[in-house]
């Protein structure tokens, strides 16, 4: 049996959790055996780690690179379960990865940069630098997030290996369910919805801009379908209202299960001022729609411009604007640009692909040092 250490953050609801998920389902009764290791854990994604024979095991805050007291609880934690591979993601769990892996001898250390950072300080990049020194390997979700590694913090370029991230297949939704949907949230068959989802923070999201799109269009049949919760759901309803279009906004609140939502939509919109990846863009082309996105991180990378839909320059509404108006006087380029993001996501984004190139990378690195 071989046993993996993950390490991360909070477990709770974003992409890192979602990956995870899918490498617990994965290996379920197989010869890898996990642990993850979070500072807090809640929800849905959480409960199915769980679930998947995965056991989470909470350490608390983490405080800065060099909290002694948590690198102690988690070095215990090496002890008891002697991980033969050690893989840490997201800033904290990279950095107690790398730590821990090096003081207590784990035989492969894996780090992992889930983010694109726009704002991490030259300390900070110089650090994630010194841990790639204790690592076999340091994996980067997108191509950008690699050229950070390599051009901002400096890691080997030897040691980058872009693994893109993954999403799962959409399930089958009825005829039934999707015409409860709809008599839920007013959806009539002439409604023209434009969908968002994700965690509602705003400062990182920007959804503003998209109700400072659908506010300036005022079209007919055009709705807002906005999926998540977050700190910022309130600020966002209150911008509806400030706005004018609180009648044409649809808040579901979180949602485990998006696939019914994302059948709701016409058009999928993220208006990120950053994206380490993009998982919702991802998931929104399995669902056969067009996205419009921003040029931002690895969303240049999962949507084609003007092929799988349009990315557009943060910040901008207006321009956000003008190509929600062009979508909604030309549904053939949505059914067009759908079905081509669809292909390219069945080709490059799934999660049965993001597992298996984790699975190879790890029996590489078992076989070159020895370890069966």
């Amino acid at each position: 049996m071989i046993r993996v250490l993950h390490i991360m953050s909070t477990v709770t609801g974003g992409g890192v959790e979602r990956r995870r998920l899918s490498l617990a389902k994965a290996f379920k009764g197989s010869a890898f055996q996990m642990k993850l290791v979070g500072t807090f854990k809640s929800g849905n994604i959480a409960e199915q780690i769980e679930a998947n024979g995965v056991e989470i095991i909470e350490v608390g805050d983490f405080n800065g690179a060099f909290h002694w007291e948590k690198h102690r609880k988690v070095q215990q934690i090496i002890e008891d379960f002697q991980p033969h591979i050690i893989h840490g993601a997201v800033y904290e769990g990279v950095t107690m990865a790398a730590i821990n892996g090096f003081i207590k001898k784990v035989p492969i250390v894996l780090l992992e940069e889930t983010s694109d950072p726009q704002n991490r300080s030259a300390k900070a990049d110089f650090l994630l630098r010194i841990f790639s020194w204790a690592a076999d390997r340091f994996i980067a979700i997108a191509p950008n997030v690699a050229d950070y590694l390599t051009n901002t913090a400096k890691v080997s370029a030897k040691k980058v290996i872009t693994i893109n991230n993954g999403v799962e297949i959409p399930r089958e939704v009825s005829a039934e369910d999707m015409s409860q949907l709809k008599e839920k949230y007013g959806i009539q068959e002439s409604d023209f919805i434009v969908g968002s989802v994700g965690r509602l923070f705003n400062d990182h999201k920007k959804i503003t801009d998209i109700l400072e799109a659908v506010k300036q269009l005022n079209l007919p049949h055009l709705k807002l379908l906005i999926v998540g919760g977050g700190r910022d759901e309130q600020l966002l309803r209150d911008k509806t209202t400030e706005l004018g279009i609180a009648d044409r906004v649809i808040f579901t609140g979180y949602q485990f299960d998006t696939a019914p939502y994302y059948r709701l939509m016409q058009l999928f919109c993220i208006s990120s001022q950053r994206e380490g990846f993009g998982l919702v863009a991802a998931e929104a082309m399995l669902h056969h729609l067009p996205v419009l996105a921003t040029k931002v991180g690895g969303l240049q990378n999962v949507v084609k411009d003007q092929e799988t839909g349009f990315l557009v320059p943060p910040n901008s509404p207006e321009q956000l604007a003008e190509k929600i108006h062009y979508f909604y006087e030309h549904p053939d380029a949505c059914a067009s640009m759908g079905e081509a993001g669809y292909r390219r996501a069945i080709e490059n984004y799934t999660e049965e692909r993001y597992v298996k190139a984790v699975e190879k990378l790890y029996l590489e690195l078992l076989e070159k040092k020895g370890i069966k």
